[in-house]
């Protein structure tokens, strides 16, 4: 639950966010993205739209004969050209007992978006208590009075309520779109590539999410790595060197063999029609049983608007797609180190996307090195974008919980311990970052964007509780 606040300077337009979201939808236009997850007509999203008013002749918030039915109409219209994948069913509800009629009749919608647009008015209440996920809307000067009342209430109830109370149309018509993510996910696959069997985390994104979760081994992983169509996999590879703005370590012959792997495991996807793939990589090449690191290969379905993530971590999988529906960017997968002497948190991995604001944004510049741990492989180094506002975060669907923090990025770090890419970060209060990683583990998901606000409404929509650190 979240009452959705105006973003800093410097950040991306809710225009900008908004386009990008939008762009999801027709990114299967863009090269490698040929079997992106999509939202078809008839897999829209179902929302209940209900407005809730006095009737014109009340006195009363906004005033004495102000004119529902033309604002209804107007902001119903927007919200259909603002979402085309939600298919909104308009009803008006003026009091609690039409508000009962209404959800007596909803058992097949995903949820409700409720719109207080005067008072006295009663429809709110009995929606929000109902337990199902709800975007409540004060229409400003409208509804406030019950809209802050009835939203208090929910947030102290833990309700599955996301608030909004905004003059910027654009922040309505985001937390609305949560519900679109929510659908996406429950058709949406996850490849595990592992010779062990997945934790419980599998479990429950199964269950919280509905996203399929599908154990790969190395050994199928392997049969699609020797049927790759060879060319396809050496223009990957010459596309990676030319696009580099250095080589160090490894050789052409290393970098083609990560080309391979890029294409088998795209194949795999495309076989099992799954929209992320996560690998027990370390284990698996230091056991001997991968030709080639996926580091390349997650770094190009990362920047394709895909998902690769390292070292079969579900939970930041998860993040990763969910955050790719809802943010249309790709996430940064990190083992975070802290440097208190400078309030900074360092992102260190040896894999990141460089395509950091989504397929269709510019590229920032890259080296290609070998894997850190044992300089084997072939691995990216990134130089991404300072000066942004990033947001670092990770789902634990187990636990039904988000974990957040926020900084400014001021540096590429050039240190040649550790992994490759190493993105430091300034945040408000570095001490407070040292108080959840013995449970949430070393991971953290990075994005650049000030998106705290989309997080916090699409958590509350699906009940997790947003937990705030640094």
């Amino acid at each position: 639950m979240t009452q959705l606040r105006v973003l800093p300077p410097r950040t991306a337009s809710r225009r900008d966010f908004l386009a990008g979201c939008a762009g999801c939808a027709a990114l299967a236009a863009c090269p490698g993205f040929a079997h992106a997850p999509q939202a078809p007509a008839s897999e829209k999203a179902r929302v209940r739209l209900v407005f809730t008013h006095p009737g014109r002749k009340i006195e009363g918030w906004p005033y004495l004969g102000y004119d529902y039915e033309t604002r209804k109409k107007e902001l119903t219209s927007r919200l259909t050209t603002a979402c085309p994948n939600v298919e909104l069913l308009p009803v008006t509800a003026p009091a609690a007992e039409d508000a009962r009629k209404v959800l007596e009749g909803d058992g097949e919608v995903d949820g409700y978006v409720v719109y207080i647009l005067g008072i006295p008015s009663g429809g709110a209440r009995p929606i929000l208590a109902s337990g199902r996920p709800v975007v409540l809307v004060d229409d400003l000067y409208g509804g406030t009075g019950q809209f802050l009342g009835a939203y208090a209430e929910a947030r102290r109830k833990n309700l599955r309520v996301a608030g909004v109370s905004s003059t910027r149309f654009e922040d309505v018509a985001q937390a609305v779109k949560s519900f679109e993510v929510i659908k996406r996910l429950r058709s949406s696959v996850i490849l595990d590539v592992l010779d062990r069997e997945p934790g419980g985390e599998a479990k429950a994104i199964q269950e919280v999410f509905g996203t399929a979760v599908r154990k790969v081994t190395s050994q199928e992983l392997n049969d699609a790595y020797r049927k790759v169509d060879q060319a396809e996999a050496q223009r990957s590879a010459q596309s990676w060197i030319k696009g580099a703005k250095k080589i160090i370590e490894p050789s052409r012959e290393e970098i083609g063999r990560s080309g391979v792997m890029y294409v088998a495991m795209r194949d795999l996807m495309k076989q099992h029609n799954a929209q992320a793939i996560a690998m027990d990589c370390l284990r698996l090449f230091y056991d001997g049983k991968l030709p080639a690191y996926p580091c390349l290969g997650f770094f190009q379905l990362n920047n394709d608007g895909l998902v690769g993530a390292c070292e079969a971590d579900l939970q930041s999988t998860i993040s990763m797609l969910l955050m790719t529906y809802l943010a249309g960017r790709p996430g940064f997968i990190s083992d975070p180190v802290i440097d208190t002497a400078r309030n900074q948190v360092i992102y260190a991995h040896c894999v990141a996307p460089t395509k950091v604001y989504g397929p269709n944004g510019p590229g920032s510049p890259y080296h290609i090195r070998n894997h850190s741990e044992d300089r084997k492989g072939a691995a990216v180094r990134a130089l991404l974008p300072l000066g942004e506002m990033t947001t670092t975060l990770k789902f634990a669907p187990s636990r039904k919980e988000v974990i957040l923090h926020q900084g400014r990025t001021v540096a590429n770090i050039d240190e040649d311990k550790a992994c490759r890419t190493k993105l430091a970060v300034e945040v408000r209060d570095i001490h407070k970052l040292f108080d959840e990683w013995d449970r949430w583990g070393w991971h953290r998901v990075t994005y650049y964007g000030d998106l705290r606000q989309p997080v916090e409404a699409i958590s509350a929509l699906l009940g997790f509780k947003l937990v705030a650190e640094g």
